[in-house]
């Protein structure tokens, strides 16, 4: 089971999204554009700031939580990763279980997929991995020729998030008959908190989070030639209390144009692209949102201030 499959988006898709999402009253672009490789790195060193609790928190949930989840899951289970990042939580949750089977890593980015890899396999020598480079999202299989053994689906970083909630109600329900109805769902999930803690967490002080932002830009003009000029734009994060969410935003801070595939996109002062989505639940709404895709939560571990949790599921 060692080997790798290439799924990533190709060029044209980009190119078709921008000009879908450039098109619209509220510019928008899909949030999974910000992963090649520059982006990739600019997020882990986003995982890193003081200002960003998500990813240290979970952390330190998987590393406590470690017994409760080997008596939960059991032994055998085949691990299914949907973002595998750097590998880092996959590799504390491996350690966790009982003989598990194998992993399955699915990453966007190939530059994170290929570093995910090395560290895992470094890491469990004799684990049959696979890898595939691809968006999870819209992956309704897995390969043939996996590991036989009950799977169990991480999805941690509070990815989740990043989806609407008729998007995620779809994945979660499209999960489900991926995973089997032996499976479990391991899922990261920030939960809703003071927007004055949110809102530092996506405007960093280093501007880590602006650049990253920012690479958007970057990619339209490298890979689309839209000429724009980034230095005309400004990241902004904006907390949208009636639908729970943080915002990204790229601000226009004058009047420009894009030029793509032979059409052109205008951009007024103060005009912005809508680049990410992070829905932030209570336990509650979540536990209501995995009702309607046929899960029950099975087990819940928080950290003492409330701010992040570690959901398992299990088939309704």
């Amino acid at each position: 089971m060692n080997a790798m499959s290439r799924q990533q988006p190709k060029a044209s898709d980009f190119l078709q999204d921008a000009l879908t999402g450039l098109s619209g009253a509220q510019k928008i672009l899909p949030a999974k554009y910000f992963y090649d490789a520059a982006g990739s790195a600019l997020f882990e060193a986003i995982t890193a700031l003081p200002e960003y609790y998500p990813t240290r928190i979970e952390l330190a949930l998987l590393r406590a939580i470690g017994p409760q989840l080997r008596a939960a899951i059991g032994p055998d289970s085949l691990v299914v990763e949907f973002g595998a990042g750097s590998g880092e939580k996959a590799e504390l949750l491996l350690r966790a279980l009982d003989r598990p089977a194998g992993y399955v890593a699915i990453e966007i980015s190939a530059s994170a997929l290929d570093g995910a890899l090395l560290r895992l396999r470094a890491a469990f020598p004799g684990l049959p991995v696979c890898a595939i480079e691809g968006d999870f999202s819209v992956m309704a299989e897995l390969p043939l020729g996996l590991v036989p053994g009950p799977r169990l689906g991480f999805f941690p970083g509070s990815t989740i998030g990043n989806l609407t909630p008729p998007e995620a109600e779809q994945f979660l329900c499209g999960k489900r008959a991926m995973l089997g109805a032996d499976g479990a769902f391991l899922i990261g999930l920030d939960l809703a908190k003071d927007p004055a803690i949110l809102i530092p967490a996506y405007d960093d002080a280093q501007g880590v989070t602006a650049a990253f932002n920012l690479n958007m830009i970057t990619r339209l003009n490298a890979e689309l030639g839209a000429g724009l000029d980034e230095a005309l734009f400004r990241h902004e994060a904006r907390w949208n209390s009636a639908e729970s969410r943080i915002e990204m935003h790229l601000v226009a801070r004058a009047a420009q144009t894009a030029h793509i595939a032979g059409q052109t996109f205008s951009f007024r002062p103060d005009e912005s692209i809508h680049t990410e989505n992070s829905y932030k639940f209570t336990p509650a709404a979540f536990k209501a949102l995995a009702a309607r895709a046929g899960w029950r939560i099975e087990a819940c571990f928080r950290d003492p201030q409330d701010w992040f949790g570690v959901f398992l599921l299990r088939p309704a």
